[in-house]
């Protein structure tokens, strides 16, 4: 497949600058296909004027498509529907596109686009650009400079401390004597209290990281918690991004690791820098022509 074939895939919206376009040579995507920008005629720095000489800059709020070329049989409409059923083929297209992604996050502002965002060619993807562009602009303006962080708190469930065992036995009386039955209920009501207990202690950590957070930046979504075996042994009970300013990054993240060091029964997790995928933008709706395949 030419540089002309194929549909155009859309990995995220980024400022159009030499140095961007100089830094993807060499940046391969979903399929192995090789990444470049796609910016609006006129804009790019890259761009030659009328007499044939380069620009040496192009608008401040120039902004540019992130691309590469994918093969229709796998990325067009029909296929897709199909494809989005595959788990493996699925996880590997989502690493692909997060590896570009967090590539230029590494040096540059990057807005993320939902995966699998295609279009039938670069005229296409270009009108989409055009279309949207101020509202792009906006917000790679509130992005720069910033990194997404996670902060996620996790309710224990292995069995109590010491200390809360004898507390739990305390609450729960002398079993001797009592039938098996008896003996059973009054323990379970005691493991009950102790999970209360923890539940309670969460509720406060929680409180702490809103609070502590507020000082570094107004900015958070909050994720529905996790489930399963994403979230691990423990139960997650709180999963929120914030986009934190990077010279604050450092401060941010020792603060919140000590908010749970004199509770018991709860852990936090703060992960990042991250591409600010929990701050891009809602995806605009789709024009009846130009997206020729589009993630459910």
């Amino acid at each position: 497949m030419n540089g002309h074939d194929g549909l155009t895939y859309v990995y995220a919206a980024a400022p159009d600058t030499r140095r961007l376009r100089a830094e993807l040579v060499g940046v391969r995507g979903v399929s192995g296909a090789p990444v470049s920008l796609l910016g609006l005629l006129g804009e790019s720095e890259n761009e030659r004027v009328p007499d044939g000489t380069p620009r040496t800059s192009g608008p401040k709020d120039a902004v540019a498509f992130v691309i590469s070329r994918v093969a229709p049989h796998e990325f067009d409409e029909r296929a897709l529907k199909r494809r989005f059923e595959d788990l493996e083929w699925l996880e590997g297209v989502a690493r692909a596109h997060n590896e570009v992604v967090q590539t230029i996050a590494r040096h540059h502002t990057v807005l993320p686009l939902r995966l699998a965002t295609v279009y039938q060619n670069d005229d296409r993807a270009r009108r989409a650009l055009v279309a949207q562009r101020p509202a792009l602009a906006e917000r790679i303006a509130l992005l720069r400079g910033q990194s997404e962080f996670g902060v996620k708190l996790y309710v224990s469930s292995a069995a109590p401390s010491e200390g809360q065992r004898g507390e739990a036995v305390a609450d729960s009386g002398d079993t001797a004597g009592l039938s098996p039955g008896k003996a059973y209920l009054r323990r379970r009501r005691a493991q009950h209290s102790a999970q209360e207990s923890r539940y309670l202690h969460a509720r406060q950590a929680a409180e702490r990281i809103e609070a502590l957070a507020s000082r570094f930046t107004p900015h958070r979504v909050r994720h529905p918690a996790q489930r399963g075996a994403l979230a691990g042994p423990d139960e997650n009970v709180l999963n929120d991004a914030y986009l934190v300013p990077d010279e604050r990054a450092d401060a941010f993240r020792a603060a919140l690791t000590t908010v749970t060091q004199d509770i018991d029964g709860v852990r936090i997790e703060v992960t990042g820098p991250w591409a600010p995928y929990s701050f891009a933008m809602p995806p605009p709706r789709r024009p009846d022509a130009d997206g020729a395949g589009r993630a459910p």
